[in-house]
C-alpha cells in the first residue's frame, strides 16, 4: 500500500502481571481468553493484529463492546504500550519515542476525539478549540483566529463566545472535533464519536465528517459498534471479535463476502441497494452468450461497473432485456434478472463475473 500513515505490526495488548507468561502459553497452547484469566488472571486485550492505512483514509474498526477496538486505537498515540508487536505512524516507531519526542507526536500529528467531548465548562467554545494550540504556545490572536475558522467548518459560526453547558449533544460534538481540527494533525483518532447521539444528528455529522476528512485529507482510525455508520463512513472495515481481527475489506467485501458465521450474523440486516454494484454480480459478456446466445445490445439498457443495485433496479423494471455494462465504450459484464436479484438477496450471479471485467471470481450456488 502506497503512502502508509499507520501501521500495525503484530500487535498483542495482555493486561496483567503476568502477562509475557499468558502469551508464551497461548502461542504455545493455542489457549482462548477465558483460560488465559483462568490460569494467569491476565486480560486479552489485542491478538496479534496487523493491518495498514493509507494517507488520507478512514478505516473503520467495528466490533461488539469488549472486542478491543478501543484499546488498539490507543496504541496509535500510545496512551497503551503494547505487550509485543510494533506500531508505526509515518514510518516511525512510536514505542520508540522519548518522552519529548511523544509529546510532539500527539500534540502536533494525531489529533483524538471520543464519545465524550470532556469540554472545560469555565472555558468558552472558543477557548476549548484553541485548548491545544495554546498548549503548544502559540499565541492568543493566532489560535483565536485558527479556532474560529474551524467552529466555522464545523458549523458553528458566531458560537464562540458561548460555553459548553449552553450547547446541545450535536453541538458539543462539534466543538470537540473543531478541538482536534485546529491543532490541523495528519491523523484523527475516532472512538465512537456519534454513538450518544439521536439518529438525526449522528448521521448528520456523519455526512459532515465525511466532508471535511476529504477536504482536509485526515488519515482517520474511526472505531464504532455500528455497521450502518462503518459502511457509511469507512473506505476499508476490520471487524474485530476477542481482540482479534476477524475480516478487513471494503464494505462491498464485507457484506457480500463474509468471512464466516460472526461476520456473517452483523451484516445479515444490511440492505444491498446502495452497496453492492454491477460489478460484483455481472458475468462476463461470454460467458452470458455461451449459455443464453448472441445479445442484442442496443436493446438492452447500460449501466456502468460502480452502478447499485438501486439504479439496476429502476434499469430493469423498464426492460424485459439483461443489462450491458459498459466502460471505456466496450461491455464489460451483463447482469441478468436472475443475477440482480441474488444481489440483492446478498448471492452473486451463478457464472460470475471473469477477471477482466475487475469482479470477483467464483460464485455462491442457489442453495
Amino acid at each position: 500500500m502506497p503512502n502508509v500513515t499507520i501501521e500495525c505490526r503484530g500487535v498483542w495488548k495482555i493486561f496483567g502481571d503476568r502477562e509475557h507468561e499468558a502469551l508464551d502459553a497461548i502461542r504455545s497452547r493455542g489457549i482462548g481468553k477465558s483460560e488465559v484469566f483462568g490460569e494467569f488472571g491476565c486480560v486479552v486485550g489485542v491478538r496479534d493484529v496487523s493491518f495498514e492505512v493509507a494517507e488520507g483514509e478512514i478505516f473503520c474498526i467495528m466490533g461488539l463492546s469488549g472486542s478491543g477496538k478501543s484499546t488498539l486505537i490507543r496504541h496509535v498515540n500510545r496512551l497503551i504500550d503494547p505487550s509485543v508487536g510494533e506500531v508505526l505512524v509515518e514510518g516511525v516507531d512510536v514505542n520508540s519515542l522519548a518522552p519529548e519526542a511523544l509529546r510532539e507526536l500527539r500534540s502536533r500529528k494525531i489529533g483524538m476525539v471520543f464519545q465524550n467531548m470532556a469540554l472545560l465548562p469555565h472555558r468558552s467554545v472558543r477557548d476549548n478549540v484553541a485548548l491545544g494550540l495554546e498548549l503548544r504556545g502559540v499565541e492568543k490572536a493566532a489560535r483565536n483566529a485558527t479556532a474560529e475558522s474551524t467552529l466555522e467548518r464545523v458549523a458553528l459560526a458566531g458560537w464562540g463566545e458561548r460555553y459548553p453547558d449552553e450547547l446541545s449533544g450535536g453541538m458539543k460534538q462539534r466543538v470537540g472535533l473543531a478541538r482536534a481540527l485546529a491543532a490541523d494533525p495528519h491523523i484523527l483518532l475516532m472512538d465512537e464519536p456519534f454513538s450518544a447521539l439521536d439518529p438525526l444528528i449522528r448521521r448528520e455529522l456523519q455526512g459532515e465528517f465525511m466532508t471535511l476528512a476529504s477536504q482536509m485529507n485526515k488519515t482517520t482510525l474511526f472505531i464504532t459498534h455500528d455497521l450502518d455508520e462503518a459502511i457509511r463512513i469507512g473506505r476499508r472495515i476490520a471487524i474485530m471479535k476477542d481482540g482479534m481481527l476477524v475480516q478487513i475489506g471494503t464494505p462491498e467485501d464485507i457484506v457480500t463476502n463474509p468471512k464466516d458465521d460472526y461476520v456473517a450474523d452483523f451484516v445479515a440486516g444490511i440492505s444491498k441497494l446502495n452497496l453492492v454494484t454491477a460489478r460484483k454480480i455481472m458475468e462476463s459478456p461470454q460467458a452470458y452468450a455461451a449459455t443464453h446466445g448472441p445479445i442484442d445490445e442496443a436493446a438492452c439498457p447500460a449501466a456502468v461497473p460502480d452502478d447499485s443495485l438501486d439504479r439496476l433496479v429502476d434499469l430493469a423494471t423498464g426492460s424485459r432485456h439483461p443489462i450491458v455494462v459498459v466502460a471505456d465504450g466496450q461491455t464489460v459484464g451483463i447482469v441478468t434478472n436472475q443475477a440482480l436479484l441474488r444481489g440483492i438477496q446478498g448471492r452473486r450471479s451463478a457464472s460470475g463475473p471473469t477477471a477482466a471485467a475487475g469482479g470477483v471470481q467464483g460464485v455462491a450456488n442457489d442453495g
